[in-house]
C-alpha cells in the first residue's frame, strides 16, 4: 500500500479545474445546484449535469451520489451533503465523516483512483475550519489505511489560509 504522505495532498486551486477521474461537490440536499463550489461545478459541466441530478432524488446529509463529469476534467463527480453547523451539538462531527466516507467508497465502486476534495461544510454551511478539517482529514486517513482505492485523495483549498489549516492539520495528524 502506498505511503500516507503521499495519499493525501493538499492543495491549493478550484476544484473545478483538477485532473482527477472525480471531484467532490459539497452539494445541498436538493442536487440541482446552488451556490459556492456547487454553483462552481454545476456551471463547469454545463447544463448535462443538472439534467442527470434531476434523477437522482436527491442525496440526504451524510450520503453520496455518483454522475458524469460532462465538461469537467474528471469523469466523474460525487455529490454529497455535508451538515449544517448549529453549534457541534446535533451530529455534526458524525454527519461531515460520513460525508467523506461515504464519497470515497462510492469513488472506490468506480474504480476511482484520483479524488479531489472541497473543504465540505465550510462555506454557507458554517462549519468551523479547524473542527472541519480535523473531522475530514482523520476520515479520509481512517479510510485510505483500509482501502487501496482511491489511490490519491486530494484536498483542494480555494485559498492559502485554508490550504495553511489543513496542511496544519493534516501534519499533526501524521504526527499523532
Amino acid at each position: 500500500m502506498m505511503d500516507l504522505h503521499k495519499r493525501v495532498r493538499i492543495i491549493e486551486g478550484d476544484i473545478t479545474k483538477q485532473d482527477v477521474e472525480a471531484i467532490v461537490n459539497a452539494a445541498n440536499n436538493s442536487l440541482l445546484g446552488g451556490g459556492g463550489v456547487d454553483g462552481a461545478i454545476h456551471r463547469a459541466a454545463g447544463k448535462q449535469l443538472l439534467e442527470e441530478c434531476r434523477h437522482l432524488g436527491g442525496c440526504e446529509t451524510g450520503k453520496a451520489k455518483i454522475t458524469k463529469g460532462y465538461k469537467l476534467p474528471a469523469s466523474f463527480v460525487v455529490h454529497t451533503v455535508g451538515p449544517i453547523w448549529r453549534g457541534g451539538n446535533s451530529n455534526e462531527a458524525e454527519l461531515l465523516a460520513s460525508a467523506y466516507i461515504n464519497s470515497l467508497q462510492l469513488a472506490r465502486n468506480y474504480n476511482v483512483k484520483t479524488i479531489a476534495f472541497p473543504s465540505i461544510s465550510t462555506g454557507a454551511y458554517a462549519y468551523p475550519l479547524e473542527a472541519a478539517a480535523s473531522v475530514a482529514l482523520s476520515s479520509i486517513i481512517d479510510f485510505v489505511k483500509e482501502n487501496d482505492l482511491p489511490e490519491i485523495i486530494y484536498m483542494v483549498c480555494f485559498s492559502s489560509h485554508i490550504a495553511e489549516i489543513y496542511n496544519k492539520t493534516l501534519n499533526h495528524l501524521f504526527q499523532s
